[in-house]
C-alpha cells in the first residue's frame, strides 16, 4: 500500500499536497486521497478482468468501497507513526498532523476505524479472501514498510508488494482464488511501483536523507546504482505486461499498445541511467504516471 506516487503505491508517500485549512482538505491529505483513487483503478481493474461479459456492479462497489477504507487505514497510521519526521521535510511539513492542525490520538482512531470498517466490509460483502488481502495490505506497510525505511533501501521492494495487492482484491471479489490474471497484474502493480518510486526517491534523495529514511543505497552517491535498478524493472515490467497477449488474455490490438507503451517506458529508463539528473528522473516518473491507467485500460478494452 509504494506508495502509488508513494502510498498503496508505494509507494505511498509520493504525494506533494499541502493541505488547506479546512476540514475537507486535511481528510483528503491524511488518507492520501490521490493515492486512493489509484487504489479504486487497480481494484476496479483487477474486478473487470476477473469477470465475465457483465459485471455485478453491486459486488464491484463493495469490493472498491472496502479496498479503498483500507488503503485511507494504512496511510493514516503512516502518518501517524511518522509525524515526527513528516516536520523535517519541506513536501509534508504541512500535513495535518506535523502541522499540528490534528492532534495524533484523532489520526489514530481514524486510521484504526478505517481499517476495521473496510476490512470488515469486505469479509461480509464480498468473501473471506479479498478481506484478508486487504488486512494483508495494511499490515505490510505499517508493519513492514514503514519502520524499514529507516533501516534498509529494501524497504522499496516491501512497499511496493502492498501496493500491488489492490488489484488482487479486485479479481479475487469475482474469483476467490488466484488465476493468471491476478498474478499478472499483482506482478505489472509490482514493478510498476519500481522504477516509479525510485525516480521520486532520487529527486528527493536530500530531503528522505534529512529525515533518516534510507529509500536509496548509501553508497549510490552517483545514482547510478538506482537508475540501473529502475532499467532492470522497467525491462521485468515489459515482460509482466506482455503475458497477457501470449497467455491468451488479450488481443493483438493490445500488444501494440503494450509494445509502444513499454517502448516509452524504456526510453525514460535509459535516459535517466545515462544522465542521473532529477530532470531526467522526473521524466521517468511522469512517464510512469501515465503508463499506468493507459496499460490497464488497455487490458480492459482489449479482453478476449
Amino acid at each position: 500500500m509504494n506508495r502509488v506516487t508513494q502510498d498503496l503505491s508505494m509507494p505511498m508517500e509520493v504525494s506533494h499536497e499541502e493541505a488547506g485549512p479546512g476540514i475537507f482538505s486535511d481528510i483528503f491529505a491524511i488518507t492520501k486521497a490521490r493515492l486512493s483513487l489509484l487504489v479504486i483503478i487497480t481494484t476496479f481493474v483487477g474486478f473487470c478482468t476477473a469477470s465475465g461479459e457483465h459485471l455485478d456492479w453491486v459486488l464491484l462497489l463493495h469490493a472498491v468501497g472496502g479496498t479503498t477504507l483500507a488503503a485511507a487505514a494504512a496511510a493514516v497510521l503512516n502518518q501517524f507513526i511518522e509525524v515526527k519526521v513528516d516536520r523535517l521535510m519541506e513536501r509534508t511539513r504541512h500535513r495535518p498532523l506535523p502541522s499540528g492542525r490534528w492532534k495524533p490520538a484523532y489520526a489514530l482512531v481514524l486510521g484504526i476505524g478505517l481499517g476495521v470498517t473496510g476490512v470488515a466490509w469486505l469479509a461480509v460483502a464480498v468473501n473471506t479472501v479479498s478481506a484478508i488481502l486487504a488486512a494483508a495490505t495494511i499490515l505490510i506497510y505499517i508493519a513492514a514498510y514503514t519502520p524499514l525505511k529507516r533501516r534498509t533501501s529494501l524497504c522499496t521492494i516491501v512497499g511496493a508488494v502492498s501496493g500491488a495487492i489492490p488489484p488482487m482484491i479486485g479479481w479475487t471479489a469475482v474469483h476467490p482464488s488466484f488465476g493468471l490474471g491476478a498474478w499478472v497484474l499483482f506482478g505489472i502493480l509490482f514493478t510498476w511501483q519500481m522504477p516509479h518510486f525510485l525516480a521520486i526517491a532520487w529527486m528527493y534523495r536530500d530531503e528522505y536523507a534529512q529525515a533518516g529514511f534510507v529509500m536509496l543505497r548509501r553508497d549510490d552517491l552517483s545514482g547510478c546504482a538506482t537508475a540501473m535498478q529502475s532499467l532492470l524493472y522497467t525491462f521485468a515490467l515489459i515482460v509482466c505486461t506482455l503475458v497477457p497477449y501470449y497467455a491468451g488474455m488479450n488481443s493483438n490490438i493490445y500488444l501494440g499498445g503494450a509494445l509502444a507503451l513499454d517502448g516509452v517506458m524504456l526510453l525514460f529508463a535509459v535516459q535517466f541511467l545515462l544522465e542521473r539528473e532529477r530532470t531526467s528522473a522526473r521524466r521517468l516518473f511522469f512517464a510512469s504516471i501515465l503508463f499506468l491507467p493507459l496499460i490497464l485500460g488497455l487490458m480492459i478494452f482489449t479482453k478476449v
